[in-house]
């Protein structure tokens, strides 16, 4: 036995060299936080592979949503957040692929009159077939007071008309709260926003960024949520609540 340092080393009496008993073996307690931390780095790694993957997925999502409706339906629900979305819906109406229209999200000041000035394409339609909904003041509550109007008719199919980009998310929230009603998506194209290649576009690049990520909030919330109108998450997530505490419909 030599003294090497401070550290006994092992001589092995036939060579005069340190014997293999002298290499240090590492605690076991340290390989166990060697391989808990490779497997969180895995799945750490994992996790943004399936984030990416999944990006690209719901891009795809959104350009397959520029189909347009070729069946009818019940009802048609619009989504206010453009013009053409209006437009489309009235549309649909007059060519009698739906008995009625909600229109979901006016602005509360805005009056039916003042709407069909706004959108010609209404012309009579607003006295006779078509409800406006001021409560709703996002996805969440385009959703719940299109069930209300939806279980008041009893109507069993809806057209759903709103932008490309906000459509999976839009029929994720319909499809929470109206689990028996088939929806049909009438995808509008964002105004001057190129979709489908988003890529060469940072504006339309962020913002399906962004509706990605209110997509996935959104799948979540539904699957651990009873329902959205008494959903304290669904309050944290749009900031406020859902619903107005206005008239429903006029």
């Amino acid at each position: 036995m030599s003294v090497v340092g401070n550290e006994p080393v092992a001589v092995d009496p036939a060579e005069g060299e340190p014997s293999a008993v002298a290499t240090a073996v590492p605690p076991r307690r340290g390989r166990g936080w060697l391989v808990l931390r490779r497997g969180v780095a895995a799945a750490g790694l994992l996790a943004c592979l399936a984030f990416a993957v999944g990006f690209f997925v719901f891009t795809d999502m959104v350009g397959r949503a520029e189909r347009r409706v070729n069946a009818s339906a019940d009802a048609v629900v619009a989504l206010t957040g453009g013009a053409q979305r209006i437009a489309d819906a009235a549309d649909l109406l007059k060519q009698g692929y739906a008995r009625r229209l909600l229109i979901s999200g006016v602005n509360k000041h805005t009056t039916p009159a003042q709407l069909a000035d706004l959108n010609p394409e209404l012309g009579d339609l607003v006295d006779c077939c078509v409800d406006l909904d001021y409560r709703a003041r996002n996805t969440i509550g385009n959703a719940i007071e299109t069930r209300r109007w939806v279980q008041q008719h009893a109507f069993r199919s809806l057209i759903v008309v709103t932008s490309n980009y906000h459509m999976p998310r839009s029929l994720v929230e319909l499809g929470n709260v109206l689990p028996e009603t088939e929806l049909v998506p009438h995808a509008v194209s964002a105004d001057r926003i190129d979709t489908e290649r988003w890529w060469r576009d940072p504006v339309a690049a962020k913002l399906l960024f962004m509706e990605y990520l209110k997509y996935l909030v959104a799948v979540a919330r539904t699957y651990v949520e009873r329902d959205p109108e008494d959903s304290r998450v669904a309050v944290f997530v749009g900031g406020r609540k859902p619903v107005a505490t206005v008239p429903v419909l006029r």
